[in-house]
């Protein structure tokens, strides 16, 4: 499985969030592979009290006892990658651009774990896109990297049903688990030579953007089953979030965690877009462009989630409202 007998593979592995967690875990427990660095983003200033965090990633490896580089710019880094000599890098959401000199320099090369069927959903939130687009299937991509981002040749894919219920996070998850499967699976055959990595379809390419808190903002005049994939597709980040005004006249800011497509309403009354009413089982409904959800679970800015029902007991001046 390695390229001589004995020898363990010197591996430097890439990433920052969550979804690289069971890669790096997969890694660490393959008897032939040796991570002689972990790389990831530095820490950041979070919360409230705006203390130093430390990215999911840096936190297992320190709990694995794997060494820890986290760069600003991976140029000023090069030296230290030479002094490792690691015979392949891989990378799973690491978030940064690699180097030409940094690409050539693993024997092997630099491998790219991308949660998409690449060409389609390069950039930064293909899970997120996938889910707001409808899609029925997505998978993960095993590529090598080049200097443009998301645009190797691709050594293997994996596919996987998007369930009706998915949300950017059971997605993310499930996706990060084939990420692992796929690359164990795939590693021995790149190291014995026994693959070669396709070219992809330039003309079959799309792109995501990288989402801020404004993407989050909730447009009623969209149809019901436009906002119920981008209340899934949102829900890890950035939120999806409208706006009301309370008793005091003072105005909130509501996250939507979870909602349904309500079809059973009687639809000939006439509502605006974005206005609040409920009916005889107390759930809190809101017209939109075409069709009504219904709030399942909301976050009042500040304060806990809670069930829609419990949110219309707390708040009844909702009721009526045009939410902005």
């Amino acid at each position: 499985m390695i390229k001589q007998k004995n020898k363990k593979l010197k591996t430097i592995f890439c990433g920052t969030p969550e979804f690289a967690l069971p890669v790096l875990k997969k890694l660490q427990k393959t008897p032939w592979i040796e991570i002689c660095c972990v790389v990831t983003a530095p820490d950041k200033p979070a919360g409230r009290g705006q203390n130093l965090c430390s990215p999911p990633v840096k936190k297992l490896a320190q709990s694995l006892g794997l060494p820890i580089l986290q760069p600003i710019k991976l140029k000023k880094a090069l030296s230290r990658f030479y002094f490792l000599q690691p015979e392949i890098i891989v990378v799973a959401a690491y978030g940064k651009i690699f180097p030409q000199e940094l690409l050539e320099m693993p024997f092997y090369g630099c491998l790219n774990l991308h949660p998409s069927l690449l060409p389609k959903y390069r950039g930064p939130s293909p899970i997120q896109f996938a889910l707001l687009n409808g899609e029925k299937e997505t998978g993960v991509t095993l590529m090598k990297m080049t200097e443009k981002m998301d645009a190797g040749p691709i050594y293997a894919q994996s596919k996987t049903k998007i369930k009706p219920n998915d949300t950017s996070l059971t997605l993310s998850q499930r996706l990060a688990q084939r990420s692992a499967w796929l690359l164990l699976k795939t590693l021995p055959k790149i190291i014995q030579n026994q693959i070669t990595p396709q070219p992809q379809d330039e003309t079959q390419a799309t792109y995501t953007k990288l989402l801020t808190k404004e993407d989050g903002q909730i447009f009623w005049n969209k149809p019901a089953e436009e906002i119920e994939k981008q209340i899934r597709a949102f829900s890890y980040w950035p939120g999806s979030f409208t706006f009301f005004k309370d008793k005091k006249g003072l105005i909130r800011r509501l996250k939507i965690h979870q909602a349904k497509i309500v079809t059973w309403l009687d639809l000939s009354t006439q509502r605006n877009y974005g206005e609040v009413f409920s009916n005889e089982n107390k759930e809190l409904l809101v017209q939109t462009g075409d069709g009504c959800l219904c709030l399942e679970k909301v976050q009042l800015e500040g304060k806990k989630p809670v069930s829609g029902r419990e949110f219309l007991k707390g708040y009844p001046e909702i009721i009526g409202q045009i939410l902005s």
